[in-house]
């Protein structure tokens, strides 16, 4: 992108920025991978680089069914709940014990961003108890919590592909979809922001990303910058880019 300044229509402009948070602003995505793998291996097979692809940014329990699926299993409701809670636990000690680092770029657009002052949340399929070890990282290392607002997946009515995390971050914050970027890197975050309504911008980790009409997509978040993020607003109508 060239840099442009934000358009002069305040109408038009730039008011808040929707960042998932697994894949996009921090590295857990292996993280996650690396207890599915395990809880695969006590289920007595392996799981499949195709079918862990399938799972990044889905809700635990179509995580689960994925990896049942590959592993051709059928486990009921109660076993999907013991397993769930396991990836989730065993992720959230590796989360711990390995540190979560930043994603390239993303630690210096978050803070240009803040520092423009527009509206930032974070928009994350994880539940809360797990989100909060990335969230409490994320606000020590800057000093102060970068988000005005946090949604997580156990706070809301659907998960995504559903915009509905989305627009509840927006009403949270008083916001209009038409004037928000949403930044993600899975299929189904993707999908959720711009059934939101929103400019997207996608930044592909474990999962790659198909063109699709309103979505810009990078390879990292390096040298983005908050004009950046104005002229992608100004040009969502535009035909999708690489």
């Amino acid at each position: 992108m060239t840099p442009v300044d934000s358009p002069s229509d305040p109408d038009q402009s730039l008011q808040a920025v929707l960042f998932d948070m697994d894949g996009t602003l921090v590295e857990t995505e292996e993280l996650w991978g690396e207890a599915m793998d395990e809880l695969a291996t006590a289920l007595g097979g392996v799981f499949s680089a195709e079918g862990r692809q399938r799972t990044v940014g889905q809700s635990m329990r179509v995580a689960m069914q994925v990896l049942y699926d590959d592993l051709g299993l059928v486990r009921d409701d109660e076993q999907l709940r013991v397993d769930s809670r396991w990836v989730e636990e065993r992720t959230a000690t590796l989360m711990t014990s390995r540190g979560m680092p930043w994603r390239p770029g993303a630690r210096e657009l978050l803070v240009a961003v803040r520092a423009a002052g527009l509206a930032t949340a974070l928009v994350t399929t994880t539940p809360r108890r797990i989100a909060a070890l990335v969230i409490d990282q994320i606000a020590a290392d800057l000093g102060e919590s970068p988000f005005d607002l946090t949604v997580c997946g156990d706070e809301v009515p659907a998960r995504k592909p559903d915009p509905a995390p989305y627009l509840q971050a927006m009403v949270q914050l008083g916001v209009e979809p038409a004037r928000c970027l949403v930044i993600e890197d899975s299929l189904v975050g993707v999908t959720a922001g711009l059934s939101s309504g929103a400019a997207v911008l996608g930044v592909p980790s474990v999962q790659p990303l198909e063109r699709l009409p309103g979505l810009v997509l990078r390879p990292s978040l390096v040298d983005i910058t908050v004009a950046d993020l104005h002229q992608l607003l100004a040009e969502r109508d535009f035909a999708p880019t690489t």
